[in-house]
């Protein structure tokens, strides 16, 4: 009963987030810093995803083959490499170190 009460309290509250995003009045959004600001929050909340992803395992951080996967994926970016190219080394330095 308590996790339909938490998955209902949840989905009401994503709802009403969403709601209270769509209410804002348009002079608001037409500001150029807001339109800077929503334009870099994505970017900022998946680099902020990636980090915590890549070191830590639970509660605990942790430095194993996914630092250096994401370390020779940043090293193919600056070489200007494709974006599969990119996926490929970081899986592939990732799988190397992991069989070492």
């Amino acid at each position: 009963m308590i996790i339909w009460l938490a998955i209902i309290v949840g989905t009401v509250t994503c709802y009403l987030f969403k709601l209270a995003g769509l209410s804002i009045p348009e002079r608001l959004l037409d500001n150029p810093r807001i339109r800077r600001i929503a334009a870099l929050l994505p970017v900022a909340l998946l680099a902020a995803l990636t980090a915590i992803q890549t070191v830590a395992t639970g509660s605990r951080l942790v430095i194993d083959a996914r630092l250096a996967g994401v370390a020779a994926g940043a090293v193919a970016l600056l070489l200007r490499a494709p974006f599969l190219v990119v996926v490929a080394v970081a899986a592939g330095t990732a799988a190397l170190i992991r069989l070492l």
